[in-house]
Formats: C-alpha cells, structure tokens, sequence
C-alpha cells in the first residue's frame, strides 16, 4: 500500500499557508515567527486555529479564524501546482495495480478541490482526513487508524510524505516513510536524510 500526503508532497501549496498565516498576523500587527509556522504547517486547520488563538492571546474563536482564512484558501488550491514528476510517477503505480490513498492534514473541500483540478480522483479511492480523526499527523495514531481503515498491516505501507515530523510518526507504527523534499523543511533535508527509509528531492528521481 503506497500512502501519500498531499500539502508539500504532491502539491505546491505550503506556501499558500504561509502567506495566509502571514496575511492574517499582518493584518492585526502581530509577527510570524519559525516556532508558529512549524507548530500548526502539520496541524489540521481547526487544531491550528486553536493554537494560533492561543500563542497570540487573540480575542477571536477557532471558528472565526477558520472562515477567514478559508476565504483565500479556496481560489488558491483551485490553481495549485502539482509538484514535478508527480503525475507521471501516480500512473506508473496505477498501471502497477500498486493500491494508493491519501493521508492528509488538508481541509477536505480543499483537497477534494485541488484533486479535481488535476484529475487526480481516480488515483485515490481512499482518502484518510486527519481533520476528521481529530488528530494531527505527527500523532502516531493516525498512522495506525489509517492502515486498521485500510485493512492493512502498518508493515505493508509505504508513506511519501514533506514533513519530518510525519515521518517519524509513521516509522514509529512500523510503516516504512519515504520524505520528500519541500522548500518549507529544506533545513530538515540532513535528518530526513538520515532517519527516513529514503529521501528524494523529486518524483522525478522515482521515474
């Protein structure tokens, strides 16, 4: 089983986030730093709007804080790229009957969004939302829940996934993690190399 995120590994959208977290602190005077933007790029958005209320003390609901930054996320995910390779190295696995899902972080009309933009449906007949698990993805849980949804053993699944964390989080359920190089983590590029079962920079190295 080959399990893909989507934010960072398949498309090119951490920096939609990064601008709509920097856009919406800008807009009330308050400054991003590193510590916030690598707490909530894994978190699902409604975990995320909860810390961001908190870590700025901001006299807002998670709720108000998830409208307004869904406001721009929609327009955005329907132009995001897909990254380099990924089409062709999906249809290769396809045509190797290899049997693929998603575990994903992303809101679920928005991944839903960005797959039609690229017809990418097909590919994925099952997609597993941390979102709806109620779990961040560097919980290990959500690695075990998603290959108990699967109906596979932990040891059969092969996840591509951008974020360090992720990784590490899949290993420790004894699923093999393969990290995929994203601007966002460049500095975690030594570790990944040296903790993930394999590293690559593209999906065109794979083809």
């Amino acid at each position: 089983m080959l399990l893909f995120d989507l934010d960072g590994t398949l498309i090119d959208s951490n920096d939609i986030w990064t601008n709509i977290d920097v856009n919406f602190l800008t807009r009330r005077g308050l400054e991003i730093t590193q510590e916030y933007l690598y707490a909530v790029s894994p978190s699902t958005v409604p975990l995320a709007a909860v810390f961001t209320r908190d870590y700025f003390h901001l006299d807002m609901t998670p709720e108000e804080i998830v409208a307004e930054w869904m406001d721009g996320a929609l327009d955005a995910y329907r132009n995001v790229a897909l990254k380099p390779g990924v089409m062709a190295f999906l249809e290769r696995c396809r045509d190797r009957g290899e049997h693929m899902a998603l575990v994903t972080a992303c809101v679920p009309e928005l991944c839903l969004t960005a797959l039609q933009c690229h017809g990418l449906e097909s590919f994925f007949p099952d997609i597993i939302f941390a979102q709806e698990l109620g779990l961040e993805k560097r919980d290990p849980e959500v690695y075990r829940l998603t290959a108990e949804r699967l109906g596979v053993a932990p040891k059969d699944c092969i996840l591509y996934e951008d974020a360090p964390h992720n990784c590490t989080a899949a290993q420790s359920v004894g699923m093999k993690a393969i990290g995929v190089y994203d601007q966002f983590y460049a500095k975690f590029q030594d570790q990944m190399r040296r903790s993930c079962d394999g590293y690559i920079t593209s999906f065109l190295e794979l083809l």
